[in-house]
């Protein structure tokens, strides 16, 4: 489901998705500070535009606890909650359920960015 998964993710959603972490990153950049978080953020809209056929890995250590705490304080729980509602719609129907579990998945990861690989 790779290949057309993704076509019709972005098609139906992800783009819209991708967006928001597009619009993240970009708020994070216009600091000097915040450049590295505002960088991930991109990496991570790469991976809400296209979701289907890659992993993610959590880990990391104290310094990606700390950096998940701030990012969660200041743009994680907006980013997780609006993956949770877009799976929560999409879970309705029969058809959209692997794209509602895909947004359940970036929901995580809206909540613990730092210290993840995407495989």
């Amino acid at each position: 489901m790779g290949c057309l998964g993704n076509f019709l993710w972005f098609v139906f959603g992800g783009f819209i998705s991708g967006l928001s972490w597009c619009l993240a990153g970009f708020l994070w950049c216009l600091t000097v500070i915040g450049i590295p978080v505002g960088v991930q953020c991109f990496k991570i809209a790469g991976l809400t535009f296209f979701p289907f056929g890659k992993q993610v890995c959590y880990g990391g250590g104290a310094g990606s606890f700390l950096l998940n705490v701030v990012w969660l304080l200041v743009s994680g729980l907006p980013l997780a909650l609006e993956h949770v509602l877009w799976a929560l719609l999409l879970c309705v129907t029969i058809v959209g359920i692997p794209f509602g579990l895909q947004q359940f998945k970036l929901a995580k990861l809206a909540l613990m960015p730092f210290g993840t690989q995407v495989y």
